[in-house]
């Protein structure tokens, strides 16, 4: 086996073991509210920071092309309070209408 696989072993054991511990070790204490607040702004932030890096990167530069069109119609319908399948729907024909017309 080569060293890589080790690696790939080892931190995938570390993640198992990690993810376990956690629940085992605090799964009968309340968090602070503080903590919990933090926990609840966490998962936007991080949809939030995934949404821009796919729609502005591309490799390690920054690209203006028709991602940016469907961000901003999803966002549109969202802003409309579409269901999310007509804001799924919105973004992908603007990406699509703008790849077609840029060719």
């Amino acid at each position: 086996m080569s060293d890589a696989w080790l690696a790939v072993l080892a931190v995938g054991a570390g993640t198992v073991a990690i993810k376990g511990i956690g629940p085992v070790a605090v799964g009968t204490r309340q968090l602070p509210r503080s903590a919990l607040d933090v926990l609840e702004m966490l998962a936007p932030a991080l949809l939030a920071a995934l949404v821009v890096v796919e729609t502005f990167a591309s490799g390690r530069s920054l690209v203006v092309d028709a991602r940016l069109a469907g961000v901003a119609a999803g966002a549109l319908a969202v802003a409309l309070r579409a269901p999310i399948w007509m804001v799924v729907l919105a973004g992908a024909l603007a990406t699509a209408l703008v790849r077609l017309a840029t060719g």
